[in-house]
């Protein structure tokens, strides 16, 4: 549940930054080394972002964990380690 909830918040983080401008879906596949076709199916929700492509994401624009998860995520983590 954790993981969905990340992808999905990092898609939704993705769409922003496009539709703000900071880059295209083109300019993004290229940054990632992926084909825009990829990430255009990806972003309309025809297939689903795996798990590495998430992290080469991530690690390559630099979004902190902050911004993917709630206060309400990190407490439930912290909760379930201490359980």
């Amino acid at each position: 549940m954790i993981l969905t909830c990340l992808r999905r918040r990092l898609l939704e983080d993705l769409h922003r930054r496009i539709h703000g401008g900071e880059f295209t879906e083109r300019g993004l596949a290229h940054r990632l080394g992926v084909s825009q076709p990829h990430i255009h199916n990806i972003l309309k929700g025809a297939r689903t972002m795996s798990l590495e492509l998430a992290d080469h994401i991530i690690a390559d624009l630099e979004i902190p964990a902050e911004r993917l998860l709630s206060a309400e995520d990190l407490l439930r983590i912290h909760q379930r380690k201490s359980g």
